[in-house]
């Protein structure tokens, strides 16, 4: 008899399951029961659910509809799990020590979010996308890049375009006195390529501002370093031509002839071909391209321009340096010529300041991110040739102007106190 009720199943007379597992032991079923006290104290019990053992394993069951509970009560009642719902922008996180039902819910990471009800785990955005700040949606990133409408971009147009037209009135005051000894005695033709090459690199800093085109990354490095190569060479070439003109003035100096009426544009020629022939290798093998950048900045995306090629970016800033060290020092060791024939002091000045201004840039440069980096270059690019304007030209400007009496050939030394000094 005791095999027979080992691991059976058998129905009542009344319709109940009764089961016993392989040890021949009892598998209990239970009602759960629901106590209902009325408003005039009487009693009813319903039936809500039932507590079973089946399969080696317990089971319990509620009918939440068949429960009533009392007005009274006005909070939630109890639930039957051992955690809430997870609601979008959480994921379930496992509690340690407790069954894998319970749980907490953690609110997804940036950039990953959850959009459905007690979900195990976050899913990542899109690269072009970020969460937003409840994390349930995904929502394009910020694109961000130096543009007009910024304060640092609106000030750095005002200051270009406010430099460009005060070296155009320099210009101006070049010509209109371009006969006068001031303008004769400091080289007027490469005074005038200076100008305009200072005009240029006034205006360069407008392809750096505003959304980057395929085109403006291709020419704003490029026009940088010509442009300023050209400036600095103007200046090399003036320096190099005041010097020689006073060794010139020696006895048996055997290269006076090379001080043509040429000779200062072929030394700006030769001077400025160099960055050229970089910028033309650059363009060939490694050239800019347009880019989205999604490390930056945290839910932003900078539309910035790559250059490829680090080396040749440096290359052409490393070639401007190099003719600017070298134009500082012949400067510098001319600066005590005479006064009227000589404007080495203030090209020194003038290099200066350039030298200044972009041995500064590298390191600020390299310690900026996104349209930060922008910024640096073009107020390096807006420092340097102001430098160059103020300080060779804006004395020029001040003895036309303000000195007339200053600005005749009767002021300029005679060949023979050249010799003197020169003794």
């Amino acid at each position: 008899m005791n095999y027979y009720l080992k691991n059976m199943q058998m129905m009542t007379l009344g319709g109940e399951e009764v089961t016993f597992d392989e040890e021949g032991n009892y598998l209990a079923k239970f009602d759960i029961l629901n106590l209902v006290m009325w408003p005039n104290s009487t009693k009813e019990t319903k039936t809500a659910g039932y507590y079973s053992q089946r399969g080696g394993a317990s089971q319990i069951q509620i009918d939440d509809s068949a429960v009533l509970w009392n007005p009274a009560f006005t909070q939630t009642p109890p639930s039957s799990v051992c955690s809430v719902s997870c609601l979008p922008g959480y994921h379930r996180n496992p509690k340690e020590g407790f069954n894998r039902c319970c749980y907490d819910c953690a609110p997804c990471p940036e950039g990953e979010i959850t959009n459905a009800t007690d979900m195990e785990r976050c899913l990542k955005c899109p690269e072009y996308s970020w969460s937003n700040e409840r994390r349930d949606t995904c929502v394009p990133r910020t694109i961000v890049f130096l543009s007009y409408g910024d304060t640092l971009g609106s000030c750095f147009v005002l200051a270009a375009l406010f430099l460009c037209f005060l070296t155009c009135v320099v210009v101006g005051l070049f010509a209109k006195h371009k006969e006068t000894a001031v303008v004769k005695a400091n080289n007027r033709n490469v005074s005038m390529v200076l100008l305009l090459s200072l005009i240029l690199s006034f205006l360069c800093p407008l392809l750096f501002i505003g959304l980057p085109t395929k085109e403006s990354c291709l020419l704003r490095q490029v026009a940088m370093g010509v442009l300023c190569t050209i400036s600095v060479s103007s200046v090399f070439s003036k320096t190099v031509t005041v010097v020689l003109a006073f060794r010139a003035t020696r006895p048996g100096w055997t290269l006076r002839r090379c001080l043509g009426r040429h000779f200062s544009v072929s030394l700006l020629m030769v001077c400025s071909s160099g960055e050229v022939m970089i910028c033309i290798f650059w363009l060939t093998i490694s050239p800019p391209y347009l880019e989205y950048n999604t490390k930056v900045e945290i839910g932003k995306m900078i539309f910035q321009c790559n250059e490829a090629s680090v080396t040749a970016f440096y290359a052409v800033i490393g070639y401007m340096g190099c003719l600017a060290v070298l134009s500082f020092i012949v400067a510098y060791l001319a600066r005590k010529l005479p006064d009227a024939f000589n404007e080495a002091q203030y090209i020194t000045f003038g290099m200066l300041v350039f030298c200044s201004v972009w041995i500064s840039f590298i390191p600020a440069y390299l310690s900026t991110k996104g349209k930060y980096m922008v910024a640096v270059e073009v107020f390096s690019i807006l420092a340097s040739s102001a430098g160059l304007l103020g300080c060779i030209f804006i004395p020029k400007c001040y003895i036309i102007l303000l000195r007339p009496e200053l600005n005749i050939k009767s002021n300029l030394m005679t060949q023979e106190q050249v010799k003197q000094t020169l003794k």
